[in-house]
């Protein structure tokens, strides 16, 4: 099976010596179609920096993101337009909805033409209910399910999902994370998310942690009968290392 994206000794250098930043410092890793991939790391890590530019919100000081072998940071135009718009969605932090727009609207701005896959989402992620209110009128959980379908309305080759429950209480954030994993178990969606929280890592199949700029431990959710709280478990315990100095977690 080839991967769906990679990346390949990817750098983001901010400033000049003797004060150069390295937010990325040649990361390399790929992701595999159906795969519900985390990264996580402490903050200023690096982690929302890769994806940034995976998205394309940033450019890398070098190195490359392919998506199926094509490479998208160099993309102008049309092509990266495309590529924004269609092969990714993008599930925000904090919502990103426009207020005067009702949350049918929110959705179905990429494609006016997407009533029936809107039906369906809306039902799946239950805001079927909230389609015609404004965000004003919704709650927070409401307001990023409606985002959720919105990242989700084209079918997206993708999903990049920035801190997606840092806005949200625990119960809204359980919610979110069942709708997310069911997604990629049935659905087979491709979910690569940046996250701070234990416990909505202890959703995904493959974690990476990064920490100053570099990749430097992996987790695997591949034991057959590994119940969530045991991989939620092992998940902590890289963390606390990581808040700790994790220079020898290897």
């Amino acid at each position: 099976m080839e991967p769906i994206l990679e990346i390949a000794a990817l750098k983001k250098y901010y400033g000049k010596e003797p004060n150069l930043t390295r937010a990325l410092d040649g990361i390399s890793f790929q992701v595999m179609p159906g795969e519900f991939l985390g990264i996580m790391g402490s903050s200023g890590s690096g982690k929302s920096t890769l994806l940034n530019c995976i998205a394309t919100v940033i450019a890398p000081t070098s190195g490359a993101v392919a998506l199926h072998g094509k490479c998208i940071t160099t993309l102008h135009g049309k092509a990266l337009a495309d590529y924004r718009g269609k092969e990714i969605g993008y599930l925000f932090q904090n919502f990103e909805l426009i207020d005067n727009l009702t949350g049918r609207e929110n959705t179905s701005l990429p494609l006016a033409e997407s009533r029936e896959r809107l039906t369906k989402l809306a039902d799946y992620l239950e805001v079927a209910d909230v389609l015609d209110k404004f965000p004003a009128q919704m709650s927070g959980g409401q307001k990023q399910r409606i985002a959720a379908a919105r990242a989700l309305i084209l079918d997206p080759e993708i999903v990049l999902a920035d801190e997606p429950t840092g806005a949200l209480d625990s119960k809204n954030a359980r919610s979110l994370m069942e709708k997310l994993s069911g997604l990629n178990a049935d659905a087979g969606t491709t979910i690569l998310m940046v996250t701070h929280d234990c416990n909505a890592a202890s959703y995904c199949k493959r974690i990476l942690f990064i920490q100053d700029g570099v990749l430097f431990h992996e987790l695997r959710r591949d034991v057959p009968d590994e119940t969530q709280q045991a991989f939620y478990g092992r998940i902590l315990a890289v963390m606390a290392q990581l808040g700790g100095g994790s220079a020898n977690v290897l």
